[in-house]
């Protein structure tokens, strides 16, 4: 058995091929040459830096929804100041 490097490129495809086109492990092992367990192991290797990229995208999403928020509480704030000014004026 010859123990063939692929690229890291390559590699990327195979796992793409798989976990995004919904081809089979085997399908994509035949295509490509590759055995079915170095690529159950690159996709395995793939997953972790597919869920570091979700949990950015998820705490963008998070900061954006807490920056609206703030806006909002600062606008409540300001019309609040402004009507506890009002109220507090003299009458008279």
């Amino acid at each position: 058995m010859s123990h063939q490097r692929f690229s890291p490129e390559f590699k990327d495809e195979a796992v793409r091929q798989i976990t995004q086109r919904g081809y089979s492990v085997k399908e994509v092992a035949e295509r490509l040459g590759v055995s079915t367990h170095s690529l159950y192991k690159w996709v395995k290797e793939a997953k972790p830096a597919k869920a570091e990229a979700d949990e950015l995208a998820a705490t963008k999403l998070e900061m954006q929804k807490l920056k609206a928020e703030l806006r909002r509480v600062q606008e409540e704030r300001d019309i609040l100041k402004k009507a506890a000014a009002y109220f507090a004026r003299d009458p008279g």
